[in-house]
């Protein structure tokens, strides 16, 4: 689904991705672990196109997509739920879920209704339809996140920590809803995450330091060691 070879980014002169090479299969999750400030937010940006690379290719679907705008991405079909959530809270939630739309290149917006599986998954969102995004708490605001990147029926959904900051009890309701998503979907995901039970309901991980994949394998198989050295436990 995601291929992702010989990926160099930098920033003005500082290499801050070197030879980064990644694989998302189809209906597979892939977590990449790491600490903070090894180039993991950056690797998410740059496959949404929201940064540039110098070198190296991205290829989704069979499709060579360094070119693309993140707009054009989003109608390929990668979903994106940022670092923060970036929901909008002026916006009730049903709103917000509607911009969804948008990814799919709805014009019109309005009429549209939320399916069903959007609440099967996040039911608590069910209740709070009317609710202006900015009332919800954090972990609530996540489970908005992410139902309304799937509002756009993405093939590839990229998270960025969606853990961070979140009680105990709504993480494990965020992992069931995202191995339920890949389970009864066939969407990918690509997840950045430092919660070792989160990391292990992957399929496989990639291990970010300096900027560069030091390790990989299967989740089932990650070692002690591995564990130590990249994750914040």
């Amino acid at each position: 689904m995601l291929q992702v070879s010989s990926l160099n980014v930098y920033y003005g002169e500082s290499h801050i991705l070197r030879d980064v090479d990644l694989s998302v299969p189809t209906g597979q999750m892939v977590c990449l672990i790491g600490r903070n400030g090894v180039g993991k937010t950056t690797l998410l940006k740059t496959i949404m196109g929201l940064i540039r690379p110098r070198r190296g290719a991205i290829t989704f679907a069979g499709e060579t997509i360094n070119a693309k705008s993140p707009d054009q991405r989003a109608k390929l079909g990668i979903g994106y739920v940022p670092q923060g959530r970036e929901i909008i809270p002026r916006l009730t939630v049903k709103e917000n879920l509607l911009l969804g739309l948008e990814a799919r290149g709805k014009s019109k917006i309005r009429n549209q209704e939320i399916p069903d599986h959007i609440f099967t998954l996040f039911p608590v969102l069910k209740s709070m339809l009317s609710r202006m995004g900015g009332d919800l708490s954090g972990g609530q605001q996540q489970q908005l996140a992410i139902a309304r990147a799937l509002m756009g029926q993405p093939r590839l959904l990229v998270l960025d920590e969606p853990t961070e900051g979140i009680q105990p009890s709504i993480i494990l309701e965020i992992e069931a809803a995202i191995r339920g998503i890949v389970a009864s979907t066939g969407i990918s995901v690509l997840l950045v995450e430092q919660h070792l039970h989160f990391v292990k309901q992957a399929d496989r991980y990639y291990a970010m330091q300096k900027g560069g994949i030091v390790a990989s394998g299967i989740t089932s198989e990650l070692s002690q060691d591995v564990i130590q050295r990249f994750l914040a436990v």
